[in-house]
């Protein structure tokens, strides 16, 4: 995958990944990556600490200087490493409670961040993706059944969307990765299918970018965030795709890049999107006023699969 615009290390997001950011980076570099976006999880209010952070004994103010320090290990890198790799320093926000706004807000304030990734890891404040007892539990907080789950996933991903306007949109469908049935075809439920056509509208109408993300694929599911059936409909929106693989260490790098790009053909996509920085503003072709120096490339399927990458798998 010669462009991810998500990833993780162990070292600023311990017990969730592994590996330092140097030897994140090195990898993406041996594996011919020509943009690889650096998303570590912003900072979370200690409600919303998962059990091995809690554990671990962080605090709130651990989260906060841990932010600080990837940001500087992140600049440094990348001036270390300019020469063989575009690195673009971003976060991955987690929309969890109104206050999640805050939060965000503090982290674009505190850095100059690049872009951010707006994604969904809870549903009515429940992890949705760490286990199964606590999908279960979101699942009985929102009424018993997967359906209702389901719904409500989606409207507060919308209520995400519309708030911050992500430039990318993180695993668009991660609600079905502990489902009974991830597999299962959304239109199958009216509601929650109205529900996706009407999040896509919404990201459609403001520029956003899909992520495909291939986290999915390792996870055992046949194909990436998000599922055909919703690649298709927001690329019949006009909608643009960029490539994530999600890596949480360095075996995860590009793992699976091959399936990723049958999936493009099979969906019909032959337009890939991908971030870059311009070395100075560049406000009046800048996709966003929040990042002035970001803009957008694309690069066709069929370009992209004569890549230098081909010949480092």
């Amino acid at each position: 995958m010669p462009f991810s615009h998500h990833s993780h290390s162990g070292q600023f997001c311990p017990g969730h990944a592994k590996d330092s950011l140097e030897d994140v980076i090195q990898t993406a570099i041996s594996k011919k990556m020509k943009v690889f976006c650096l998303t570590e999880h912003m900072p979370r209010h200690k409600e919303d600490f998962y059990p091995e952070e809690i554990e671990s004994g962080q605090t709130e103010e651990w989260h906060a200087s841990n932010e600080e320090a990837y940001w500087i290990e992140a600049t440094r890198l990348r001036t270390k490493y300019a020469s063989q790799i575009n690195l673009i320093i971003g976060f991955e926000c987690d929309w969890i409670r109104p206050e999640s706004l805050s939060l965000i807000n503090r982290s674009l304030t505190r850095f100059p961040f690049e872009f951010f990734i707006g994604s969904l890891h809870h549903t009515l404040t429940i992890p949705i993706d760490y286990d199964r007892p606590m999908y279960d539990e979101a699942r009985e907080r929102a009424g018993g059944s997967q359906e209702k789950l389901f719904e409500a996933y989606f409207d507060e991903q919308l209520d995400m969307l519309q708030q911050l306007r992500p430039l990318v949109v993180g695993h668009f469908d991660l609600i079905r990765l502990k489902s009974d049935d991830p597999e299962r075809s959304f239109t199958t439920w009216p509601g929650v299918w109205s529900k996706v056509l009407r999040n896509l509208d919404f990201v459609a109408s403001y520029g956003g970018i899909l992520e495909l993300n291939g986290a999915a694929l390792r996870k055992g599911m046949s194909e990436p965030y998000p599922k055909a059936e919703i690649c298709k409909e927001f690329l019949a929106r006009g909608g643009r795709f960029c490539l994530s693989d999600d890596s949480h260490g360095v075996d995860q790098i590009s793992l699976n890049f091959q399936r990723v790009v049958d999936f493009l053909d099979s969906t019909g996509i032959s337009t890939v999107h991908y971030l870059q920085v311009a070395e100075t503003e560049v406000q009046a072709s800048a996709p966003d006023a929040r990042f002035p120096r970001t803009e957008i490339g694309s690069i066709s399927v069929e370009e992209l699969k004569k890549l230098e990458i081909w010949q480092a798998a």
